[in-house]
């Protein structure tokens, strides 16, 4: 399973998207991805209390502790790496969360237009 290069939809060095919770579809924190990744696990996403009602609304709850799998659940504020295909869903619903660019991996592209991860871009992290 070989990683994609990490550059983000900006053109630069793909950053960190969260490490508390741990995220990725590799489990290392970066919205990395690689051919296996078939949900694309690209976006990086700022969770909001209105996205997280949405995702357990079409069946995909993303806010309740699921021990067994080492995950406590997500809250308003966690970074995350979605689903492209997931962001686009809630865009055309109205309840897209905020993106991080940096942390948004340039395969997401393939799925989600820039200009529309740039309307829902969350400000550059300090």
């Amino acid at each position: 399973m070989e990683q994609d290069k990490s550059i983000n939809v900006l053109g630069g060095a793909l950053a960190p998207c969260s490490q508390n919770p741990l995220t990725g579809y590799f489990r290392d924190g970066s919205c990395n991805t690689c051919a296996e990744d078939e949900g694309s696990h690209t976006v990086c996403a700022v969770m909001t209390a209105e996205f997280l009602a949405y995702s357990k609304y079409v069946g995909n709850d993303l806010s309740t502790s699921r021990p067994q799998y080492q995950f406590s659940g997500l809250k308003p504020g966690d970074q995350w790496c979605l689903c492209a295909a997931r962001f686009l869903q809630a865009a055309d619903e109205g309840c897209a969360p905020l993106v991080s660019l940096e942390a948004t991996h340039y395969r997401a592209l393939e799925i989600v237009p820039l200009a529309l991860l740039q309307r829902h871009a969350a400000s550059p992290q300090s």
